[in-house]
Order: C-alpha cells, then sequence, then structure tokens
C-alpha cells in the first residue's frame, strides 16, 4: 500500500448519544486532525427510517404494515484492483448462474399464529400468555403455511407488536437466541420468548431507551447493554447493565464515567469476550467485568489511544489513533485483564480500520476514505502483517441488510480458523455469491452462487461447514443451507414455506437472523411504531 493524501477533514459533534446526520465517519479512531469534536456527524450507517413504506404484497390476513427497504443508491460498476470495492461499494454483475436446487423432507402443516408481544411500556413482570392468538391486539388466527409445497419446512410461530412511537420509529436491533429463550429489544425493553411456541417468559424494562448492545454472551447466558441516562432526546448514552437472557434477571447497574474532557458517548458500541465488556465511543473505550460491573481499565491519556476494542475467543485488540500530525491508525493487542498491549501495527497514512472481522485469527478491513480504497489483510499472533486478500467481486462494508456500522458489526462475514466467507454486492433482483477466502495464501477457494435473483448470506461456521441463508424473495420462502469444507453442492438444513409466509419472511427491515439447534430467527431491527400491528419476531423449524 502506498501513502496517499490524508483524506479531507469531517468536523463531528454530539447530539444526543448518536442520531446524527450526514455521511458516515470511515473506520475508527479520534477525529481527523483539524476536525472539530463538537460538529455535527452522523452515527454509523445511520439513515433516518422512512414514514410511509413503498407498496409490497399485502399480509393475509394480519393487517401488518410492511416496513421500508433501507436506501439502494447504486453507484456505476467498477472493475477491482482490491478485494473489495470502494466505499460506496460497486455492483456485481454475475453471469450464466444457475438456479440451484435443494431437497428437503415433507411435513404435516402445522397452524402457527401471529402473537400480540404486548405493549411498548410493559411492566416488570410476565404478561399473560398470548400464545393462542386470543389476548389482546385482536390478531386473527392463521395458518402461516397454506400454500407450503412439498419439501418444504415449518413456520413455527411470528410474534407481532402494535404500539405507538416517535415520528422515528422504535429501534428494535437486539436479539439473542440463549437455551429455550429466544431475546428481543424493543425500544427500552428486552422480552424473552419460549424458542419451540413463542410464548412470552419474561420482560425486563430499563429507565431510557435501550441505545447500545453486542450480539455475544456469556458461556451462561448473560450480557450488557447500554440505556440512555434520561428519555430527552439530547441524553447519553452512557448507562450499562448486566443482564441473564435465560432468566430474565437484571444483575448490576452502573454510569460509565468519562475518560477525559473530550470522552463524548457518539455512537457507542460494546464488546464482549470472557468476563470482560468494553465501552467503545469516539475517542475512548474503558473495560469492565460482566460478573461484578468492576472497572478493569480505561484508555491511556496520551500516545496512541484506543476508542474501540474489538474482542473474541479471549482477546482483545485496540483501534488506536496516535498523536501525530497524520494522526495515524494504530492496532494494538491488549491484555483483556489489564489493557496493556505486547504489539502493535501500525497503519500507512490515510487509512483506518473498518471492519474486525475475526479477534482470533485477527482479520480486518481497511479502508482509505481519500482514495477510496479497500484492503483486507491477515494478522498473525505477533502482530505482523501474514496476508493481503485478493479475488474478483464487489464486497459492501455494511455486509448485510442490517446496516450495523459497529467495529464488529459485519454479520454476515464469518471467520473460522483458516478461512473468511464473504458475500458478494448484488443489485437488486441480481444473484449473489459467497466467496471463501484461505487466509494462508489470501486466495479465493470457492465460490457458491445463489441461484438467479437469490441472495446468500454467511450464518455461522462451524465443523468444517459453512451455515448460510438464503434470502426469501416475495413468492419464495428462505433456506438454511449446509456448505461443505470445499464448496461443494449445499444442502439444504431448513426450507422455508413458500405460501402466506414468504411475503412476510421477505420484507422485515434490515432483519436480525439466527441459526440454533436447528431453527431459523428473523426479526426486524425498527418499527414504525404508529399503532398498527407490525411484525417483530418470525421463528422457521421442522
Amino acid at each position: 500500500m502506498t501513502e496517499p493524501p490524508q483524506p479531507p477533514n469531517q468536523p463531528p459533534t454530539p447530539s444526543g448519544y448518536g442520531h446524527l446526520p450526514g455521511p458516515p465517519q470511515q473506520g475508527y479512531g479520534y477525529p481527523q486532525q483539524g476536525e472539530n469534536p463538537y460538529a455535527q456527524q452522523p452515527a454509523h450507517g445511520q439513515q433516518p427510517y422512512p414514514q410511509q413504506p413503498p407498496t409490497v404484497p399485502a399480509y393475509p390476513a394480519h393487517g401488518l404494515q410492511p416496513p421500508a427497504p433501507g436506501a439502494s443508491g447504486m453507484p456505476p460498476k467498477k472493475k477491482l484492483t482490491l478485494l473489495v470495492a470502494a466505499a460506496v461499494a460497486s455492483l456485481l454483475v454475475l453471469g450464466g448462474v444457475g438456479y440451484v436446487a435443494f431437497g428437503g423432507d415433507d411435513g404435516d402443516p402445522k397452524e402457527p399464529v401471529a402473537q400480540e408481544s404486548g405493549d411498548a411500556k410493559p411492566s416488570g413482570s410476565p404478561s399473560v400468555d398470548k400464545g393462542d392468538g386470543s389476548g389482546p391486539g385482536g390478531n386473527q388466527q392463521t395458518d402461516l403455511n397454506a400454500g407450503r409445497k412439498q419439501g418444504e419446512d415449518k413456520v413455527l410461530w411470528l410474534k407481532t407488536t402494535k404500539i405507538d412511537g416517535p415520528g422515528a420509529g422504535v429501534a428494535t436491533k437486539g436479539q439473542w437466541v440463549v437455551g429455550d429463550t429466544v431475546a428481543k429489544t424493543v425500544g427500552k425493553t428486552i422480552k424473552g420468548y419460549a424458542v419451540a411456541d413463542g410464548k412470552e417468559k419474561w420482560t425486563i424494562t430499563f429507565p431510557a431507551e435501550i441505545c447500545g448492545m453486542t450480539r455475544r454472551t456469556t458461556d451462561d447466558g448473560k450480557t450488557v447493554v447500554m440505556y440512555a441516562d434520561s428519555p430527552s432526546a439530547t441524553a447519553n448514552c452512557n448507562q450499562i447493565r448486566m443482564v441473564d437472557l435465560k432468566t430474565g434477571k437484571e444483575g448490576w447497574s452502573k454510569e460509565v464515567a468519562k475518560e477525559s474532557a473530550f470522552d463524548m458517548f457518539i455512537d457507542p458500541s460494546l464488546a464482549m469476550t470472557g468476563d470482560v465488556v468494553t465501552v467503545n465511543r469516539l475517542t475512548r473505550a474503558t473495560a469492565f467485568k460482566i460478573s461484578t460491573g468492576e472497572k478493569i481499565f480505561g484508555s491511556p491519556a496520551e500516545g496512541c489511544v484506543p476508542g474501540a476494542y474489538a474482542a473474541g475467543g479471549g482477546k482483545l485488540i485496540g483501534i488506536a489513533t496516535c498523536n501525530d500530525p497524520d494522526m495515524t491508525v494504530e492496532v494494538q493487542d491488549a491484555d483483556p485483564a489489564t489493557g496493556k498491549k505486547t504489539w502493535t501495527y501500525r497503519l500507512p497514512k490515510g487509512w483506518k480500520v473498518s471492519r474486525v472481522y475475526a479477534v482470533d485469527p485477527i482479520v480486518l478491513h481497511l479502508t482509505n476514505a481519500s482514495t477510496k480504497e479497500n484492503s483486507i489483510v491477515v494478522l498473525g499472533p505477533d502482530g505482523k502483517q501474514r496476508t493481503t486478500l485478493s479475488g474478483e467481486g464487489n464486497f459492501s462494508t455494511e455486509c448485510s441488510a442490517s446496516h450495523d456500522d459497529t467495529l464488529q458489526g459485519c454479520a454476515t462475514a464469518v471467520v473460522d480458523a483458516g478461512t473468511l466467507y464473504l458475500p458478494t454486492k448484488a443489485d437488486i433482483g441480481k444473484a449473489n455469491e459467497i466467496v471463501a477466502f484461505d487466509l494462508a495464501t489470501g486466495k479465493a477457494k470457492w465460490r457458491v452462487p445463489a441461484g438467479e435473483g437469490r441472495t446468500l448470506e454467511p450464518l455461522k461456521a462451524a465443523n468444517g461447514q459453512l451455515i448460510a441463508y438464503r434470502r426469501a424473495e416475495p413468492n419464495m420462502g428462505g433456506e438454511v443451507l449446509s456448505v461443505p469444507a470445499d464448496g461443494s453442492t449445499p444442502t439444504a438444513l431448513l426450507r422455508h414455506p413458500s405460501g402466506l409466509s414468504a411475503p412476510i419472511e421477505s420484507s422485515f427491515y434490515s432483519p436480525q437472523v439466527d441459526y440454533a439447534d436447528g431453527r431459523f430467527f428473523i426479526s426486524t431491527s425498527r418499527l414504525l411504531a404508529q399503532d398498527k400491528d407490525e411484525k417483530l419476531l418470525m421463528v422457521f423449524g421442522k
């Protein structure tokens, strides 16, 4: 990599806890030299939620309001010289991709129920069971498996909600599957549902809106969430609380103190590993024990200061900005017990870390806002660069429909011991593919096409195989696929029904997805909250 001109200054400023207008930030670290840290700038990847959704196929017998899809500005196509496209991603054009058919077992249709998930401000105790569809809210019992074809599996249940909220809607980004419970956030609540039938098990209500979370949990089902210090529009997202997602019980709560006068809780995020959680924000980060809430360490006062940590596999790495004329970005390892570093990896001038795909092994997505270049590099355990990945295809730094722009927010970039799996970007109505890259050589090992007009997203890698989701279309249900280690023909683990449920599954707004214990979970990331029934969480299985 060369040292092109430094990116132009983009002045950032806090407004509330990260709901800021303007273009997204490029990478992690301090504001660029000369920037005013109090000028306005948006949260990563955040876009206003449309007030009126576009027309999509109607939902039979539910009256659910279809969510608005994310904005899709389509830049011109571009031949790549690096692995990924420019920060404004180009589009992949695939030719001659055939439809891939997958088999499955048939079964008797079952009548799942659209269920009311409760008021936007539920009490702290579990609500009355509404699992039969006859509870408050007036939902009609509907067979979502009507029209199910031979070989297709079943909708197990659908959870809906009817709430009234602010014009921008209500955020519902959190989703965790822990044992026999799936937990989902709505505004300032987390609700736990039984994975088998969707019956409500518990509710936790926070004093104000939930504003930061991590998809990770401890081995025994605990996690940490952030919430605002007041209900006002100018609130700070600086409160954290530990919750037990298995039992619905709350643990410790505390306010995250500033590490310096310039410490601002803009676009905060969390990273977890072992018994450590880090609270990341614009220029500083603080680590706490998950078990007790005790502070372990904070960012240093000078030198190369981490504003964010990435975590996983018992390891932490910090993304720091150095106090030098070029505001150089540095990657550091960090001892989870003390925060002390033993190695550093310095980026060339103008380059930043956009994503951390994995911590063990370390796989980084680097971007340069000035030159619009991208690169994916693999570091060894000593912080030395092992390989730079290369291959044909256009890949979005957003990585998935959920537009999660946190440091580890690329839910569809999956890494195992020796392979990175990335989905390519595709135009509307065009197919994409999943590309497997060998981390030792940096070369593409294989590609699996989604099939004509379809989209594939990696979910997880396990036992040498990749688990992927082929997203639903209005007239076709989605599929959960297992791709062999050699990239040969995938096998369908679940084939979702193509009848009444397909237009519902295909139109979740910025969906959060999980596959666990033979069940597939999909939920929305935001509700319109206009006092009309909206889908919240849908579950598929055998």
